[in-house]
Formats: structure tokens, sequence, C-alpha cells
């Protein structure tokens, strides 16, 4: 396991940021979703050692974060905001991070050239860092996360204030990292698109809790029994006549969700002519990231309202 966590809390007066979380999360890329206080950061610096839990236990790569610095060792932190110091250049600044992560000297230059050209910006590297665009201060930020050739990849919200030239060029560096033998990543962001991408497997958090987990391509599909309708038309009604005629339906957010069992098309399309409504798509519940996280909030919202 990558990650595990057993009772995972941290609370900060009266909000509890990160409640009873007990995970366990596999090798390779991960993506990690949640509306915005969801405990996404918390639990980033949680595993980072960063802050101490209030309960509970986790370890990452096999080591308890109670360890600090042996688990900070071999992870590579590229956090949300800006954490560069601006009258430092850009290969100054690196190497500095390659040095404090245990590099020696001639090393930790080396390294550093390196990874400013990887994530391109070996003609600027000589700039202060004050001078540089928020695409550059990206890139500096991801040179440094990687200057030590860690074995695990934090990446907290890495597209922040990009275009979406800077945008597409920092998800090709993500996708390249993630793609690289032995290499993990936790991609940690509100743009599901970029989680689709990048990502195989998906942690989706709110209210601090784990609300699913699993393989990217599984979760999408949903379960193989049942099918989804799109309807132009009152869908309330649609659902209310189907279940009517005894079939487990549902509306989400992306469309309504019927259980497969014989006679359900000639009774979809029956309702549909009833109600004089139009069947624009009816077939394998296939969604998007996004679908799929607004239908888990929406329900999650509604157990608890």
């Amino acid at each position: 396991m990558l990650v595990e966590t057993a009772g995972l809390t941290k609370v900060f007066g009266e909000v509890r940021a990160v409640d009873d979380l007990t995970v366990k999360i596999p090798d390779g890329a991960i993506g990690l979703v949640g509306p915005n206080g969801a405990g996404k950061t918390t639990f980033l610096r949680l595993l980072l050692s960063l802050v101490r839990p209030t309960a509970g236990t986790a370890k990452v790569l096999g080591r308890d974060i109670e360890d600090g610095v042996p688990v900070r060792e071999r992870i590579g932190y590229m956090p949300e905001h800006d954490c560069l110091i601006p009258d430092m250049t850009g290969v100054g600044l690196v190497s500095y991070m390659a040095r404090i992560s245990g590099l020696d000297r001639d090393t930790a230059m080396s390294r550093s050239h390196d990874v400013l050209q990887f994530v391109g910006v070996d003609e600027e590297r000589y700039r202060k860092v004050a001078e540089y665009s928020t695409g550059m201060k990206q890139k500096i930020k991801l040179a440094q996360a990687m200057v030590h050739d860690p074995q695990l990849y934090v990446f907290d919200e890495p597209t922040t204030g990009l275009d979406p030239r800077g945008r597409e060029e920092m998800l090709d560096l993500v996708g390249t990292i993630a793609k690289s033998p032995g290499r993990n990543v936790i991609l940690s962001s509100h743009l599901l698109p970029d989680v689709e991408t990048i990502c195989k497997y998906v942690v989706i958090l709110d209210g601090g809790h784990q609300i699913a987990a699993g393989e990217l391509s599984q979760l999408l599909t949903g379960a193989t029994d049942r099918l989804r309708i799109d309807v132009r038309g009152d869908r309330d009604a649609f659902v209310r006549l189907l279940k009517d005629a005894g079939f487990d339906a549902d509306a989400g957010p992306s469309g309504l969700h019927v259980s497969r069992k014989p006679g359900l098309e000639a009774a979809v399309f029956e309702t549909a002519k009833s109600l004089g409504a139009e069947v624009r798509y009816m077939g394998k519940e296939i969604r998007s990231l996004e679908e799929l996280f607004l239908e888990l909030v929406a329900r999650t919202e509604k157990r608890g309202a």
C-alpha cells in the first residue's frame, strides 16, 4: 500500500478537518478529490507530517508518519500556495532545496540543472524568482519537488492560476512522472478532468470522510446491471411512472439510473410517450468523474439532511 490510515483525525478548534479516516491507497497514480473544505489539503499535510494528527495513525510508503523526516525524504511535495523565495534565482532555489533534501553541493547543482531543463525553465534559470510568470513559478515548484528523485510525488492543485496552454504543459509533465517506473503520484485537484487524465485510482473525500475509492475505470462504469437514461422532459414524473411499473429508478445530476430487468426498454418508451418526453440516450451507465462526484456528494448531503 502507498498509504494506509486507521481512524486518522485532525481537529482545528470545532472543525473536524479529517474525521476518523480509514483508507488503503495502492501504488500508482492516485487522484484525491472533494469539494472545498473536504479535508484534502489537511490530509496531505498529515501524510507529510507537517501537522500532527489529533487521533489515529497513518503510514506512507510503509513508514509511520510519526517518523517525520525519513518519510519526507522519500516524498516530493508541490504545495498549492506560493512557497518560493523571491530573491533567489531559479537554479539557486532548486539547488538549495536539493541540499535540504540531503544531496551534496555538486550533486544538488547537477540535479537542479537537469530538472529545470525537464520542466522547461532552462533558459531562465538564472533569473530571480520574483521576475517569473505564474506558469514559470509553478514549474519551479515542480522542479524543487522532484530534484531529490523521490519515490512519491504529492501535487496539491498543480495547475492553479495557469492559462490553458500552461495547464496542458503542467499536465504533460505530471503525466510523464506518473508513468515513470517506480514512481507514485497523489494528485489533489478540483479540476476533475485533470484527475481523469492522469490517475487510475481515485479517493473522494467529503467532510473529512472517504465517500468513495477505487479504480477510476470501475467507478465510472458503475453497476453493469444498470442503465443510464437521458430524458428531455419531466424527469421526476418519468422516475415516478417507472417505479409504478415496478422498476428501481432514481434521478441524478447525470440522468436517470434504472436497474435492468425484462421489459425495461418498452416501459421507458411507453413512459416517454405518455409524458410527451424525449429519450435522448439509453445505454450502459458510464459517467465522467464530475458526474460521479456530483452524485456522491448529493447522496451524502441527502443522508445528512
